[in-house]
């Protein structure tokens, strides 16, 4: 049988130390980065999603980041793609892929290696157009009748996911309930060591997000949201959803001060970093690497080489 290619990564929480562990790593293991963050992915959206800077890449090779215009509606099964090329050079290179994100869809799918339903856009403006004509209880009630186990599991408004279910069946002439089944019935493509990193003591964290908040706002927050609205990306837009982008959209628009954007941003942080703790947690044989206080690189770095030698990296 077929080995698996090995992978590392390296997940956690906001405010963690991914980033500079992932570079630390890299540099002692003769490996290169491939960033699993649903926002770095974004030109010019770099403050507020504590995008690496080339100093802070320590001369790593970082792929994955600036891949998309803030104004498209950039997807999962477009990052399994585009991610998945850059592990696969990585790897006939000789290096170590060493996967660095908090997105925890994105690396699940990303080692899963899912097989997503093509997507050529064709039926997605037929579709569109329909749902306009007809009202979406329409294409509900119709991806009722071709996949009623979908149907019954989606809002009747939740407009992306039921168009999305149709053109899949429209598509390929198989139900997305049908398609997820056997996707998810197949091995994983790649053998991956996830370690992921926490505090022992929860207020650690959250003093450190609300350190991050305070130096984004001094690196220039404010102007970077302002810039893109400017350049035309809709307040709509996926990439404006971003905690820090949307608050500050809205302080800009006038509808709270930019003192209560910062508080509320500081605070939607917190609840992310509870979120993505939750996600990792039910992840099978993820091995944890927990900080006092603050982050420490030698220690870590020690940590992962053991898990690694363990694992047969």
């Amino acid at each position: 049988m077929e080995h698996q290619p090995k992978l590392l990564v390296i997940c956690g929480p906001t405010a963690s130390g991914k980033t500079a562990l992932g570079v630390a790593l890299a540099q002692t293991l003769g490996g290169e980065v491939v960033s699993a963050d649903s926002m770095q992915i974004y030109r010019g959206m770099d403050i507020g999603t504590a995008k690496p800077t080339r100093e802070e890449m320590g001369g790593i090779p970082h792929h994955m980041l600036d891949v998309a215009d803030p104004a498209e509606d950039y997807s999962v099964a477009r990052y399994v793609h585009d991610a998945d090329a850059c592990v696969r050079d990585i790897l006939a290179r000789g290096k170590l892929p060493i996967v660095v994100g908090g997105t925890g869809l994105y690396i699940d799918n990303l080692i899963a290696g899912r097989d997503f339903a093509p997507f050529t856009g064709a039926w997605r403006e037929k579709l569109q157009a329909r749902a306009r004509e007809e009202g979406l209880p329409a294409l509900h009630e119709e991806l009722r009748r071709i996949d009623p186990d979908r149907a019954e599991r989606l809002h009747p408004n939740d407009e992306k996911r039921i168009l999305r279910a149709l053109e899949v069946w429209y598509e390929t002439g198989e139900t997305i309930t049908a398609h997820d089944e056997r996707t998810r019935s197949l091995p994983p493509k790649y053998d991956a060591l996830r370690v992921c990193l926490q505090f022992s003591q929860r207020e650690d964290m959250w003093d450190r997000i609300d350190r991050r908040v305070d130096l984004m706002m001094e690196a220039g927050l404010e102007e970077e949201v302002r810039s893109l609205l400017t350049s035309g990306v809709p307040p709509t837009a996926t990439s404006m959803q971003a905690i820090g982008y949307k608050e500050f959209a809205a302080a800009i628009r006038g509808e709270e001060p930019i003192a209560q954007a910062v508080a509320e941003v500081k605070l939607r942080s917190r609840q992310y970093a509870k979120r993505q703790l939750t996600w990792f947690r039910r992840t099978p044989d993820i091995r944890w690497l927990t900080w006092e206080n603050t982050p420490d690189l030698a220690l870590g770095r020690q940590k992962v080489t053991a898990y690694m030698e363990e694992f047969g990296i």
